[in-house]
């Protein structure tokens, strides 16, 4: 492993800065939920776009068995990303209220289930009747009040971001590099060779 003098000093300068833009990201999102998802959709429609044009490109020029279906798929993406970022809200509240559909379906089914099989513990029922129930009525405020949905998914985003700010940051300050250690050939050599 090397030691903290051996890295170049750009590693943690990097570190330091990717973890306070992380941070500053994080509060950003925190105050202003909504514009923050909205820039999402419009970053994820982009990316969409360019892989649309991939595809269709694949398909035009390159002569093989897949030609039409990556040109279909191409176009379908182009498609698709063109409407989501002709309209980032309509798209923003539809993708919120996708959440709130699937949170009530598997609220649905956690209830069912808690209450068919009588073979788990009761503490096992009443709590999986509970996290269905809590799902459920999460699911229902959501889909009343969209906003509220995309405060929470920002929130989600923004405390993870957060995080992961605070411990990059840490680590360019402390001087480690964010990565799993391996072992040297060398210390592999001497560990064997002390086996009995």
């Amino acid at each position: 492993m090397q030691s903290k003098t051996d890295q170049p000093k750009w590693i943690f300068a990097a570190q330091i800065g990717i973890g306070v833009l992380a941070i500053i990201l994080s509060i950003l999102i925190l105050i202003n939920p909504i514009i923050s998802i909205i820039s999402l959709v419009v970053l994820v429609s982009v990316l969409l776009l360019i892989v649309g044009i991939e595809k269709v490109i694949t398909g035009i020029f390159v002569k093989n068995r897949s030609r039409f279906s990556n040109l279909g798929l191409g176009i379908l993406v182009i498609i698709l990303a063109l409407v989501a970022m002709t309209f980032p809200v309509g798209t923003s509240v539809f993708l919120v209220i996708l959440v709130a559909v699937a949170l009530l379906f598997d609220g649905i089914s956690r209830i069912v289930h808690g209450l068919r099989h009588k073979n788990q513990s009761k503490l096992d029922r009443v709590f999986t009747i509970g996290v269905g129930a809590f799902e459920i009525a999460l699911s229902i405020v959501i889909l009343a009040s969209p906003a509220f949905g995309f405060g929470l998914v920002a929130s989600i985003i923004a405390i993870a971001l957060l995080i992961t700010g605070i411990q990059i940051l840490v680590a360019g300050l402390t001087g480690r590099r964010m990565s799993i250690p391996l072992v040297d050939s060398d210390d592999k050599n001497n560990s064997s060779s002390n086996r009995p």
